[in-house]
């Protein structure tokens, strides 16, 4: 996948990519299937030209369900099966630094471990 001639995503023959989001924002959000979500500064996101990947959250089972990129000061948005959008301001018991292994989501958060839809 390219972007202006700037590689954006390499992946080996044989696998594929989890996740794929729009940065727009400053801060990380990732839920893995474990229901464990963890919040975290975009900056400490490094931006890799070459490499296998970076590690976004610890997982003692499964691995990396969903990811989205927000605005810390809006809020964290998802979107439950229904179709109603939900927003969390309240975010102190999920953030934390990158790699860490995160928390339970909030209650009413989708048991598909989804924020919505991708673009």
């Amino acid at each position: 996948m390219t972007r202006k001639g700037k590689q954006v995503l390499n992946v080996e023959a044989g696998t594929e990519a989890i996740v794929c989001a729009a940065v727009d924002g400053d801060s990380v959000a990732v839920i893995g299937d474990n229901r464990k979500l963890l919040l975290f500064p975009l900056k400490e996101l490094p931006e890799m030209p070459r490499g296998k990947g970076v590690r976004l959250q610890r997982y003692k089972d499964g691995g990396l369900a969903d990811a989205t990129v927000f605005k810390k000061k809006e809020g964290l948005i998802y979107i439950d099966a229904a179709g109603r959008s939900f927003t969390v301001t309240e975010l102190r018991d999920w953030w934390g630094v990158r790699a860490q292994a995160g928390r339970l989501p909030p209650k009413g958060f989708p048991k598909s471990n989804s924020f919505g839809a991708k673009f």
